[in-house]
């Protein structure tokens, strides 16, 4: 929540409006007086990593009363406030919205009463809203991620991974399916409980069934995730506590039950959740501005990776349809309304031998895709083969046969448990085909980064030479540069992004009782700069250099300059970030010599090169769920197109469309041929010609102060909320 309040205030001011705080909610509105502050540009400084909320928040009985809402009128009248930021879930949002409704006779009570007088009326006759949805429980609709989700995703997986090798079971509170759900795909739990989709009525039988069979195969760990108000299908509570006793009495196994509670409101936001923020606040402050009498009160929301604005009461009543849908026991109509999440869906059975193996550098997320491919092939049928050390183990013959208790345990793992290499197969194409022949592959998918994406082109050129390559071939882009052509996330680039957050976070912090101090910090990513831009919007950078954007001396030099008319303030903290590869000459010891010397009497300087550490440790559970979720739309497609191209009885596959690249593009999951991504490409430093995160650039020079203009044509319009449709085809979460 604080990521969102620092970019309204920043953005606010930018634009030149007064911004003020309002302490305590509904609560602070109503009593006024203090709680109503005007806030100012260093008032939200050292803001964007504190947990919580700095400017409180708190129920409000008096708000629910028409004579309390008269009050928090007329507090606002006296400070000429017309606009509102809400930041809550849908009950903070409903009573905005009906506030706005009652403005206008708000005001004329106020009038008659003789507390305010007819030009005041006039000033204020107006008032509008925008809502952003602040909530762990990520149970609004109409948006994709609500801000504090990914956060409270972060702590449950933290707790589960710590409590991994000794614990036998986990309770996760959270009211809806969304917690449950995505914190049991990113820590590979055996058995999830939710209200929305309550299990079969012999649920006692089959659960101990599996667990029996499980320690059966010499596993020793099982988890299962309930999630807070889980049900049968009798409406009776399911608790860990229940399931706990069931297995003590039927199984004799030795469990333990671990109630998260309010661990997971708590603790630093994570990068997505500062970017989310960040995104949404700027977004809000420009549908303020763009409001007109006429304009419904509006909630900004994500779907994909694209901010929209949607009407606030439509996804109100949608979101209230979900709940009246549970008490009528409608389960499946409460998951349909959910969101695009669909279960329950038979899958085509097979029976092809489908290969997998990563390329280019490990990535965080590698082996959570791995598994999600092995075990959906599987499921659907296939022989999966899994290809170890990338395409040079491919021409050495390292492959095997790789089964469904294989890959147990490998979502929480970092780096890559097949292995990688950065090898083209150009030049192992003839022992590359020999294998593909001796182990009758009929399909391949490609796990990597840049070097996936140049094998892939390579494989697909060889066709015309070599017969075995005619098969369907796709990347899932996994690496943390995010450079790949044709999708605009890639697995484990939001892991880097939480290593770089922590990290600049760590640095400040080590600073703390000094002097002020300017932290120069180089990131990774080769000549992309998305690492050092978007991980420096999320550090609450002051500059950040990148390759994309060119700069000079002239412009290092007024950055100084306006980092230390920044320090001559209350500010006590600098950091500046640069992509390894920015430009070759202003290297990182030339810009931290530049600022040490330009900041004499001011500040002074410290620099931290990254490296490798972005590349390591535990996925974060975005990418687990992520690399899950891609995986297995890879699997769908790979399943489908086997049959399209199952003929006369071998598989022969040569179009460009065979050839594809599974990406994340704006709202949707996309397949993209790669032959046509090539026009999108810059080879020669391996990075896409446009990119997508290059727009949030300005955003980031407006939250550091700087002037500069703010491209609004990519801004969200309002639209309408869409409903999900009542069937659909596609079994991805």
């Amino acid at each position: 929540m604080n990521g969102a309040v620092r970019a309204v205030v920043r953005m606010g001011i930018y634009v030149g409006a007064k911004v003020y705080f309002i302490h305590e909610g509904y609560q602070g509105m109503v009593d006024g007086g203090q709680n109503i502050e005007e806030a100012t540009w260093e008032s939200v400084s050292s803001m964007l990593q504190v947990g919580g909320t700095v400017i409180g928040s708190a129920r409000c009985k008096e708000f629910r009363t028409l004579e309390g809402r008269v009050r928090a009128a007329l507090n606002l009248v006296q400070h000429g406030i017309t606009n509102l930021c809400v930041i809550g879930g849908d009950g903070s949002l409903t009573g905005a919205n009906l506030f706005r409704e009652e403005w206008s006779s708000l005001l004329e009570t106020l009038r008659t009463t003789g507390q305010i007088d007819d030009e005041a009326v006039q000033r204020n006759s107006v008032l509008h809203i925008v809502g952003m949805v602040g909530s762990i429980d990520n149970d609004f609709c109409g948006t994709d991620m609500t801000i504090g989700t990914d956060s409270a995703l972060h702590r449950i997986i933290e707790v589960v991974d710590a409590i991994g090798t000794t614990a036998q079971r986990s309770g996760v509170p959270g009211r809806c399916v969304y917690l449950a759900l995505v914190s049991a795909l990113a820590c590979g739990a055996d058995w999830v409980f939710f209200p929305e989709m309550p299990p079969e009525d012999d649920w006692e039988e089959e659960l101990c069934y599996k667990l029996s069979g499980n320690r059966a195969d010499k596993k020793r760990l099982n988890i299962i995730i309930v999630a807070e108000g889980a049900i049968d299908r009798s409406n009776k509570p399911i608790s860990a506590d229940y399931i706990k006793d069931l297995v003590v009495r039927r199984l004799g196994f030795d469990t333990r039950v671990t109630i998260l509670g309010h661990v997971q409101r708590g603790g630093t936001p994570s990068a997505f959740d500062r970017i989310l923020a960040s995104r949404m606040g700027v977004e809000a402050v420009l549908a303020l501005l763009e409001a007109s009498a006429t304009t419904p009160a509006c909630v900004v929301s994500l779907v994909g990776n694209q901010s929209v604005r949607l009407p606030l009461m439509e996804c109100v009543q949608m979101t209230q349809e979900v709940q009246k849908a549970m008490d009528e026991k409608k389960f499946d109509e409460a998951v349909r309304l959910r969101g695009r999440c669909v279960t329950g869906v038979v899958l085509p059975q097979s029976g092809f031998n489908v290969a997998v193996l990563n390329v280019g550098a490990p990535a965080a997320g590698m082996n959570a895709a791995v598994r999600s491919a092995v075990r959906v092939g599987i499921a659907e049928g296939h022989k999966m083969f899994a290809v170890n050390d990338g395409f040079e183990g491919f021409a050495k013959g390292q492959i095997k046969e790789i089964k469904w208790g294989d890959v147990g345990g490998w979502t929480g793992q970092g780096g890559s448990l097949l292995g990688t290499k950065r090898t083209l197969p150009a030049k192992h194409a003839e022992k590359i085909a020999e294998q593909i022949r001796i182990h009758n592959i009929n399909a391949m998918l490609v796990i990597g980064g840049f070097e996936a994406y140049l094998g892939l082109l390579e494989l697909s050129r060889a066709r015309e030479q070599f017969s075995e390559f005619c098969v369907p071939m796709v990347m899932v882009p996994a690496t943390v540069s995010n450079n790949i052509p044709g999708s605009d996330l890639s697995i484990g680039a939001d892991t880097a992004l939480n290593a770089i957050t922590e990290t600049c976070d760590r640095i400040k912090q080590s600073a703390s009782g000094t002097k002020r101090r300017v932290f120069i910090i180089e990131t990774m990513g080769g000549y992309c700069g998305y690492l050092a831009n978007v991980g420096g919007l999320a550090a609450g950078a002051d500059a950040v250099y990148i390759y994309e954007e060119p700069f000079d001396i002239r412009e290092l030099q007024a950055n100084v300059e306006h980092l230390t008319e920044k320090m001559k303030t209350s500010i006590q903290r600098g950091l500046v970030l640069r992509n390894e590869n920015s430009n070759e000459n202003f290297t990182t010891d030339f810009i931290y010599q530049l600022y040490s010397e330009e900041g004499k009497g001011v500040f002074d300087c410290r620099k931290n090169v990254l490296g490798h550490m972005q590349q390591g440790g535990a996925p974060s559970p975005f990418d687990r769920n992520f690399g899950t979720k891609v995986a297995a739309k890879a699997m769908q497609w790979i399943t489908t197109t086997l049959k399209e191209t199952y003929k006369e009885g071998r598989v022969f596959a040569n179009t460009d469309d065979s050839a594809c690249l599974l990406g994340m593009r704006r709202r949707a999951m996309v397949f993209r041929p790669v032959a046509e991504l090539r026009e999108e490409t810059d080879f020669v430093h391996r990075i896409p010609k446009e990119q997508w995160w290059l727009k949030l650039r300005p955003l980031m020079k407006i939250l550091a102060k700087y002037r500069t203009s703010f491209d609004v044509s990519d801004s969200a319009q309002l639209e309408h909320y869409r409903s999900p449709p009542t069937s659909q085809t596609n079994p991805l979460i």
